[in-house]
């Protein structure tokens, strides 16, 4: 069981082909993230959420003894039409160069706060699309990986910088976390199908996905003229992390972090390997015009016990 960002990673041919020379062959299914805690996963071989905590969950739902494989990872970004990233750094709420910048996460909360159109920012009435309440669009916190962590970082920047640690703390954000996912109306499950949304051209000028997500799209060659991509200065990472319900589950989560070519095809695919900075950075060095490599001026927010996680989605999603 997976969550979605990773299925193009597993029916990739090349990467069936990698597993099937080491005696693998994986059928995967995809669930968001968090949802995968409240499915029954008897008869699988592992779950592979987008981040630590749902996965630390499963593992204690399951008795999964520890470590857990975590064989990649990949920062949050938010992909914008080039035309609404110029109006935002205009206005102060992100820096933006040709293709990549920056999302300044305290002026970007301060003008979801005050309830901030795109009318009200100057230089938007260029823009005929750019109408409306100004905001990200997020998958549902409540089932899926990286709406919850848009939640964790959002949370930790306007606590001053304090991670929650209880329902108390949560309570004192929850008015905003709410207005953040309140305003978006109905909500993508899925990162991928948010992300394709972006691509093709319909919804909101701004879609949170996983870097990997753009870094896939960049390295397969695809069309990217209107894209820029920017990276919160305060983000949360995915930590990809392998939940072994079986012996084999385990082989193959330790495999996908140590075999050569697995790595190699995990990069080919947008994600990061864990300790491996170098893989990642000689495979993009075509697209430095979208990604930020080096994570340069990016602050890793750290993500809530999964019980306050959960209730602060749970408040959120009101």
């Amino acid at each position: 069981m997976i969550g979605s960002e990773k299925a193009e990673f597993f029916t990739d041919p090349d990467v069936v082909k990698a597993l099937a020379a080491k005696g693998y062959t994986v059928e995967t299914e995809t669930s968001g993230s968090w949802a995968m805690e409240g499915l029954d996963l008897k008869g699988y071989d592992f779950a592979f959420p987008g981040s630590q905590a749902p996965a630390e969950e499963l593992a204690k739902k399951y008795g999964v003894r520890q470590p857990l494989p975590r064989p990649f990872y990949s920062p949050l970004v938010v992909v914008a039409h080039r035309n609404a990233a110029e109006v935002l750094a205009a206005n102060g709420i992100a820096t933006a160069g040709k293709g990549n910048g920056t999302l300044k996460m305290t002026a970007y909360l301060k003008a979801a706060q005050d309830n901030k159109t795109w009318q009200q920012l100057k230089g938007a009435d260029r823009y005929g699309e750019l109408t409306g309440t100004l905001f990200v669009s997020t998958t549902d916190p409540t089932s899926s990986n990286s709406g919850a962590l848009y939640l964790a970082a959002a949370s930790y920047v306007a606590a001053g910088g304090r991670v929650a640690a209880d329902t108390s703390a949560v309570d004192q954000t929850a008015p905003l976390m709410r207005k953040l996912i309140s305003v978006q109306g109905a909500q993508q499950t899925s990162s991928d199908a948010a992300f394709r949304d972006f691509v093709s051209g319909v919804g909101n000028p701004l879609v949170l996905v996983y870097e990997s997500q753009v870094a896939s799209l960049l390295m397969r060659g695809e069309s990217v003229d209107d894209l820029t991509v920017l990276y919160p200065d305060t983000t949360a990472n995915s930590d990809h992390t392998v939940v072994p319900l079986t012996e084999e589950g385990r082989s193959l989560g330790e495999l996908l972090s140590t075999d050569k070519e697995l790595r190699k095809l995990a990069v080919r695919h947008g994600f990061r390997p864990q300790d491996a900075s170098a893989e990642f950075a000689a495979a993009t060095a075509a697209h430095t015009t979208y990604l930020n490599q080096k994570l340069t001026g990016v602050r890793q927010a750290p993500v809530p016990a999964s019980k306050v996680l959960h209730e602060m989605a749970r408040q959120a999603r009101g």
